[in-house]
């Protein structure tokens, strides 16, 4: 699984967005950081596209198709594979 092309996009537009990908032995994470200066950081799946809104910024991708699960936690975007 790679991250989505559109959140690459947006860490290299701002500078305080990083990705890490991890290889786990039963899962693969990537997660994105949206940094301490954002403020709020939401997240809606509508079918397979994830929408995130981070302060005033809004993102959009498609859920990659081996993805388990997507989720926000204090202001860290989370996609998970199980592997």
């Amino acid at each position: 699984m790679e991250p989505p092309p559109e959140l690459e996009d947006a860490a290299g537009d701002r500078s305080d967005v990083t990705i890490t990908d991890r290889e786990y032995d039963e899962e693969y994470v990537i997660a994105v950081d949206f940094g301490r200066e954002t403020g709020e950081v939401s997240l809606d799946v509508v079918d397979d596209t994830a929408i995130v809104v981070a302060d005033d910024d809004q993102f959009e991708f498609d859920v990659p198709a081996d993805a388990s699960e997507v989720t926000v936690n204090d202001g860290i975007l989370t996609i998970r594979e199980e592997l």
